[in-house]
This record gives C-alpha cells, sequence and structure tokens, in this order.
C-alpha cells in the first residue's frame, strides 16, 4: 500500500485520467500539496496568472488567535481578552485570521492547464467562480480510480491511516 506518491506515480496518474478536469485536480494536489478540499475550493481569483501563483485558503477551523497586549489565548467570539480585558478589536482578528492564507508558485505548464480548464468554463457558485464542482468524496474517487488506472494500487493516507477505495472492515 501506498502512504505517499512518488512524481513519476502522478506523471501515471495524469496519463490516464479521462478529462482535463481530473488531471487538473490530480495536479494541483500535488504541485500545491493542498487537501482535496482546499483544491475544491480554489477560485478562479484565486489564480494570479501573470505571477505564476495559486492562494489557497486554509480550510481548518482551529487558529490561534491572541491577544496583543499579554498573548493569552483568544476564542472567535471574545470581544475582550479573558487574561487582561483589553479589548480584541476586528481588524486584529482579521489580521490574525488572515495568515489561514499562503500563495504557492506552480510552473507554467499547470498555469497553462488552468487557463485551458477555465477557458472551457467553469462553475459559477454563489457568485463564485469555482474551479470545482464536485463533491469531496467524488473527488477522493478520482484520485483512487486513477490511482488503479496507473497500476499503484490503494492509496493509504498518511493522515488518517485510512485506506482509499477500500471499506475499513477490509482495511
Amino acid at each position: 500500500m501506498k502512504t505517499y506518491l512518488e512524481p513519476v506515480d502522478i506523471d501515471m496518474m495524469e496519463r490516464v485520467t479521462g478529462c482535463l478536469r481530473d488531471r487538473l485536480l490530480i495536479r494541483l494536489l500535488f504541485r500545491l500539496g493542498c487537501r482535496v478540499s482546499e483544491a475544491l475550493a480554489l477560485k478562479t481569483s484565486d489564480i494570479d496568472f501573470e505571477r505564476g501563483a495559486v492562494t489557497i485558503l486554509h480550510l481548518k477551523t482551529r487558529i490561534r488567535l491572541l491577544c496583543a497586549k499579554c498573548k493569552a489565548r483568544l476564542g472567535r467570539r471574545h470581544q475582550f481578552c479573558p487574561e487582561c480585558g483589553e479589548e480584541i478589536s476586528k481588524a486584529e482578528k482579521r489580521h490574525q485570521e488572515h495568515r489561514r492564507q499562503r500563495a504557492l508558485p506552480v510552473d507554467r505548464g499547470t498555469i497553462d492547464m488552468l487557463k485551458e480548464y477555465i477557458e472551457r468554463g467553469t462553475v459559477a457558485t454563489n457568485g463564485k467562480q469555482l474551479l470545482f464542482r464536485i463533491s469531496r468524496s467524488h473527488a477522493w474517487k478520482i484520485v483512487k480510480d486513477c490511482a488503479c488506472k496507473a497500476g499503484l494500487g490503494r492509496l493509504v493516507n498518511p493522515e488518517t491511516g485510512e485506506v482509499r477505495g477500500v471499506s475499513p472492515q477490509a482495511a
């Protein structure tokens, strides 16, 4: 069972994909090193074609907010610091939450693939131009199917130990 993929494995997976969407999904997951949910949340506005970068919004909700004065840990809803009583401004919270984004460089081939995919038409959802309009489970099915077609066997999620494509009883 594989717990990680080498670049040659990704190339094989890209070659066996049936469509541009699947090839782009696999490429972005590998090249950006992001989670499936982060890739599925990408919008066209997150792509900087001039600089060759993609901005990923970190979707995990556990973030660390700290009081600027005493460095005590804060909850999202705190308006005052529980330690020193200092008022917490919205700007301060926004600034600390802003660190949850990261801009990652991508190669020219991936930028060209993104341009081609967007030119073919992306899906508008709630006024945002999302790159992918598929569920998280469908995205994992795409990855699992491409891995099988490429002869890589079953994939293991290194964070959870979950075997992709196999029921928990069989693993």
